[in-house]
């Protein structure tokens, strides 16, 4: 077995992108923090962001980067930054927002996280002209500590819908 390479997407990378972030979603969300999401609400997200052809929309959006960690073929994990979405009101789209930052349960404990952050904020350096920005769930402390090791420091709170069910989430920022 190789080390794995952190590598730009591809569009050819689209199916597998959404099979890791849909099963990643769950493994982190409703199986390791235990999100009650209604069955409905968790499938209609899971269906309109992890599959083929919206991964393959997103892979394509203007102003925007993805980056896979893939070993032997398999991708392990992603990160994706782009034009700031996240309601904070001092937020623009000319800011750059790491949107996700996605490791598959098998590959946790390699660093890779932490490796595609650092690409990450690297690019999001490059390609901004204000503060850098995180939404990340309120309840995942380990992410948090985890972008405030890198400077981000807690600027606001917003939801996040998951179908009808609404996440609560902190919106941090750096610079």
């Amino acid at each position: 077995m190789s080390a794995p390479v952190i590598r730009p997407a591809r569009p050819d990378d689209a199916a597998a992108l959404a099979v890791l972030g849909r099963q990643t979603f769950i493994d982190t969300f409703v199986t390791g923090f235990g999100i009650p999401y209604p069955v409905a609400d968790l499938t209609a997200f899971l269906d309109a962001s992890f599959n083929a052809e919206a991964i393959t929309t997103k892979l394509a959006e203007p102003g925007a980067a993805w980056w896979v960690a893939e070993r032997d073929g398999e991708l392990l994990a992603f990160a994706n930054a782009g034009p700031n979405t996240l309601p904070h009101p001092d937020g623009r789209a000319s800011h750059a927002e790491l949107r996700r930052l996605y490791v598959g349960k098998p590959a946790q404990g390699l660093g890779l996280g932490t490796q595609l952050l650092k690409v990450a904020l690297e690019w999001m350096e490059a390609y901004t002209d204000g503060p850098l920005w995180i939404g990340v769930w309120s309840g995942n402390e380990k992410a948090q500590k985890l972008y405030a090791a890198y400077g981000f420091e807690k600027a606001g709170e917003y939801q996040y819908p998951v179908g009808a069910w609404m996440d609560d989430e902190f919106i941090l920022r750096r610079g």
